[in-house]
């Protein structure tokens, strides 16, 4: 488990302490020399590395071939780089680490809120298997451009939930709010389905 003061000290300011502490539980490891390598959807057994040196050949041998994660927060070790020369040991310093991955898990779970319209569970859900993945809704999140903060909405009686304006904002989910369900319009048109065959 991670220290606490070391999440206070490191973790991005955009993420509460308990969201970050949840997420290294989530997706993370304890150890801040953990090298994950996957090849597909295989993981590659690997030698658990003792010293900062020995991580960092783990990581220059599989990098830009295999999917390879570094850290506390398995940060994506390659984002960015165009060669294993560009690997820096601060990927694997935990502050650092915890620095670099929650300033990225924060902008892909901006990504996720943004399209939920609103901080649910849910969307910590899928802003975690968007970090463990590296996509959301078929989209690569950690070189997608960041939505910046996503401002709070409160929901009219009336309001269309799918409206444009509930997608570019973000809001704790009001109780009784949303529209009956019953008296939504046609969102998609099946009239074409089958037409013209006997």
């Amino acid at each position: 488990m991670v220290d606490a003061a070391l999440i206070k000290q490191c973790a991005d300011a955009g993420l509460k302490p308990a969201i970050v502490k949840k997420f290294i539980e989530r997706a993370g490891s304890p150890d801040p020399l953990t090298v994950t390598v996957r090849s597909g959807n295989r993981v590659v057994l690997v030698p658990k590395p003792n010293t900062v040196e020995e991580a960092m050949d783990l990581i220059r041998q599989n990098v830009g071939r295999n999917v390879t994660r570094v850290g506390i927060t398995q940060y994506p070790a390659g984002l960015g780089i165009l060669e294993a020369g560009q690997l820096k040991t601060d990927m694997v310093d935990p502050c650092e680490n915890i620095r670099m991955g929650t300033a990225l898990f924060a902008k892909v779970y901006r990504i996720v809120v943004k399209w939920y319209g609103s901080p649910v569970s849910e969307a910590f859900d899928d802003a975690i298997i968007a970090w463990q993945t590296g996509y959301f809704e078929g989209k690569a999140v950690f070189t997608a451009s960041d939505p910046g903060a996503v401002k709070p909405v409160k929901l009219k009686p009336g309001d269309d939930v799918g409206s444009e304006k509930m997608a570019a904002t973000s809001a704790e989910p009001p109780v009784g709010e949303f529209p009956d369900a019953n008296k939504a319009g046609i969102r998609i048109d099946l009239s074409g389905v089958g037409a013209g065959k006997p």
